[in-house]
């Protein structure tokens, strides 16, 4: 006899739970028509994007078709293959047969993990069905005849979005897990789901809650690396980290995050802090903490920012430790404002303040920027630029909306399932609190960020970019370099990192790590997972240097801190914060950091 769903072993605990659950929806509902109608009366801010962009896009798409009658026929009748195929395959299945599938998830989808998706003849017709019409849909787009590239890219940005989010896997009546769910509960998971729904329309910043709302705290078991704020301005705070060994090389490491995200990405938990485990190699660590700004900031642009940013920290370093010079490391954006600075140092023939530069995920040439490209336009510019004007600031949730959109199947539509119709909180995940802690962006930042770098593209340019009346050429900074790309990299796609290499007058080599843009960069030894590939050359493309490096398991971390090494100075003993000239403030990861948008 079939076991009874738990709902029905205690009847008297499942009326409990799901009278609290109504009550609990009661009051939410509430909650969230009063932020609607809040937000209905609020001054309009406009759009940071333009939205006829991508009209334009697929009205080229639409014409490039209708004067192509004969190639879409063409594609009918391959398409028509497709489907005898997956009939044959279900009608041989029904029969008993062993069948290969017709089509199957990416390695990297999680969508389908489930048993039940393979081993239940009708969920897994209807994966292959939908996996089948997707691939057709994006096909339709790459054969699209006399078709401008960037239209196509803007089309099949959109089409992938509607491709994620018609998925079965997205519905309580075609996935199995939750239907399972639902029986086992008598339904309590999509009463408790739809709960949690009214509180993400309460917040009302039109984003999924990614995780747990307790289980961390700043200071305490993430960005806990012992240590003190030791020099501050408008912009940033200054933190240096107690030394954990006895001696430590003699040219400290000064961290550059990106402006956009707070730095503890690389500070989470012990066990993967990168920072920490610098400090265990026996390297005296500063990090920069950039300030959340307000619209009393919103004129602080990229001249600010290098000023009272790396060039600053790179003085009180000095004042710190007595030292002249220091290695950089840095990441994404934070490796772009790196490059510049180097730029500009070597203009100013001080290009010995830094004696090595690290660049993670950093794009310095933007020629091609993956899915962020279809937002990088005249008219997005211009309506990015008019939506700031009104607000003095990008906030972090327009930030996260964005990166959510390019990751939806792992930003939007997994976490809705999990909340939404399983009814579950997802479990707490470091690398997720700080994704959802952002920061805003001033005004002006953006702007010079959008003019010089990331649409004007003028950095890879002699004199494109001039900063505090000084012209900018990367070819002239000989400071020795590596670029360390991640291969899964949706944010900045490493074989457009890598074009950054032939960018400089110096040495510049080239890592490439696996996973992305965020977990590949917390490679921890102890983990031992990703690998990553090397090649001491440097040949013209990306897939040239992809066919001649080595793959390696394990960790980068290890390896590039030897070459960091030659450039790190004899041994002395460790420094004490506050030994120097600069005294501790506060203690680390500081107030800056807990600022919140």
């Amino acid at each position: 006899m079939a076991e009874k769903p738990e709902y029905l072993r205690n009847p008297a605990g499942y009326a409990l739970d799901v009278s609290r659950q109504l009550g609990e929806v009661a009051i939410k509902g509430g909650q969230a028509w009063s932020n609607a109608i809040q937000k209905m009366w609020r001054a309009p801010t406009g759009l940071p994007v333009d939205p006829t962009d991508f009209g334009h896009a697929f009205l080229d798409f639409t014409q490039a078709w209708a004067t192509n009658p004969q190639r879409l026929l063409e594609l009918n009748a391959r398409w028509a293959q497709d489907y005898f195929g997956l009939w044959n395959m279900f009608f041989r299945r029904v029969a008993g047969e062993e069948v290969d599938p017709v089509v199957s998830p990416a390695a990297n989808d999680r969508r389908f993990r489930s048993d039940a998706w393979s081993d239940k003849l009708a969920f897994d017709f209807l994966k292959q069905a939908y996996l089948t019409v997707g691939r057709q849909l994006q096909d339709l787009v790459a054969a699209t005849p006399d078709m401008n590239e960037a239209s196509r890219a803007k089309v099949d940005f959109f089409v992938r979005q509607y491709v994620n989010a018609v998925s079965p896997a997205n519905f309580a009546s075609t996935n199995p897990d939750v239907i399972a769910k639902t029986l086992a509960t008598g339904g309590l998971n999509l009463l408790t789901g739809f709960s949690n729904l009214l509180d993400d329309l309460a917040r009302g910043d039109g984003l999924v809650k990614h995780r747990a709302p307790a289980g961390f705290e700043l200071g305490k078991n993430i960005a806990a690396t012992p240590g003190s704020v030791v020099f501050q301005n408008a912009l940033m705070q200054l933190i240096q980290y107690d030394p954990s060994t006895d001696k430590v090389c003699k040219r400290p490491i000064l961290f550059v995050p990106p402006v956009v995200n707070k730095f503890y990405h690389f500070d989470l938990s012990p066990k993967t802090s990168f920072l920490k485990w610098l400090v265990d190699q026996g390297h005296t660590v500063f990090v920069i903490s950039w300030v959340n700004p307000d619209e009393s900031l919103a004129e602080m642009g990229i001249e600010q920012y290098m000023a009272d940013g790396p060039l600053a920290a790179i003085n009180a370093i000095r004042d710190a430790t007595g030292e002249d010079s220091v290695n950089i490391v840095s990441f994404c954006m934070g490796g772009t404002l790196t490059a510049a600075t180097l730029a500009w140092l070597a203009a100013k023939g001080e290009e010995d303040r830094v004696a090595s530069a690290t660049m993670i995920a950093t794009l310095l040439d933007f020629t091609a920027m993956g899915d962020f490209s279809v937002f990088v336009s005249d008219g997005h510019i211009a309506a990015m630029r008019k939506y700031l004007e009104k607000r003095g600031f990008v906030d972090a949730d327009d930030l996260t909306r964005l990166f959510s959109v390019v990751r939806a199947n792992d930003q939007i539509w997994s976490p809705a399932v999990t909340h939404y119709l399983m009814g579950q909180e997802a479990a707490p995940s470091d690398l997720l609190y700080w994704f959802a802690d952002g920061a805003r962006i001033p005004e002006r930042m953006l702007n010079d960020v959008n003019e010089n770098f990331v649409h004007g593209n003028k950095l890879r340019e002699k004199g494109g970019v001039t900063i505090a009346g000084v012209s900018l050429d990367l070819a002239k900074v000989t400071t020795p370099v590596t670029l360390v790309s991640l291969k899964d990299d949706h944010v900045a796609e490493w074989q457009g990192t890598y074009r950054g290499v032939h960018l400089f007058g110096g040495e510049a080599r080239f890592i490439l790590g696996g996973s992305g843009h965020n977990a590949g960069t917390l490679s921890s030894p102890v983990a031992n997972r990703h690998g990553y590939w090397t090649n001491a050359k440097t040949p013209p493309t990306a897939d040239e240097w992809l066919a001649g490096a080595t793959k390696h398991e394990g960790s980068w971390w290890p390896a590039w801190e030897k070459w960091l090494h030659t450039h790190s100075g004899a041994q002395m003993k460790a420094r004490k914060v506050g030994s120097g000239k600069l005294k501790p403030i506060e203690p680390a990861p500081g107030s800056y950091v807990r600022m919140r948008s």
